[in-house]
């Protein structure tokens, strides 16, 4: 019997994958949180045999919350369950800490399996991940240079690509724009760009747009 905490900023997300563990069984009960923040606070209180996490979630993302919830408690297992395709995020997810990444196009039984292995403390590695991660122990110079770029950074260039503004960005953020810009500037030069425009088509080809 799982102890489960599904963290979503959107209402709907968390009852539809709440109404998916309760069909699957198995499951003791299911708490919510729908920040960052949320999530590092209740993990403190209850002791869950796994965390459900979405990346993108306001003020603190789930990269951050992974990898604050990993100093915590180390040994919880957290899967990670995003909108966002495996090429931007799974690998970074693992290497903070992840047992597990999924998208949210994922057949709801896989959902259920991912959780039955980690919580046994194994990792889920889906087919298209396995890929990935075969193709990540190439030399540096064969990787892609979004590589290099931090999460903040991929977080910054993926709200950059979708048109949003600097200003846009900050309030997301919760920073400032001047440290929006600084951030801009870190990726144009590790990207070896100079324009929006460039950094639009480099996402593009690298399939970094939904």
């Amino acid at each position: 019997m799982f102890r489960v905490l599904i963290a979503d900023d959107h209402p709907i997300v968390r009852r539809g994958l709440k109404q998916i563990l309760e069909d699957a069984g198995n499951i003791r009960s299911i708490d919510e949180a729908e920040s960052g923040q949320e999530v590092l606070d209740k993990i403190t209180k209850t002791n869950f045999d796994v965390v459900l996490l979405d990346i993108s979630m306001p003020g603190m993302n789930g990269l951050e919350c992974l990898e604050a919830a990993k100093k915590l408690k180390p040994s919880l297992p957290i899967l990670i369950l995003s909108m966002y395709s495996e090429e931007e995020y799974a690998i970074r997810a693992l290497k903070a800490g992840a047992s597990g990444y999924l998208t949210k196009k994922s057949a709801p039984e896989e959902l259920t399996t991912a959780i039955r292995k980690i919580s046994r403390g194994e990792r889920y590695i889906s087919p298209s991940l396995a890929d990935l991660l075969a193709v990540s122990v190439l030399d540096d110079t064969e990787r892609p240079l979004h590589e290099s770029l931090s999460n903040r950074e991929m977080q910054v260039l993926r709200m950059i690509v979708t048109g949003k503004s600097i200003k846009e960005i900050a309030g997301e953020m919760s920073r400032s724009p001047k440290t929006v810009s600084t951030f801009r500037s870190r990726i144009l030069q590790k990207l070896k760009m100079k324009s929006n425009a460039q950094l639009i088509q480099y996402a593009m080809k690298n399939n970094l747009i939904d």
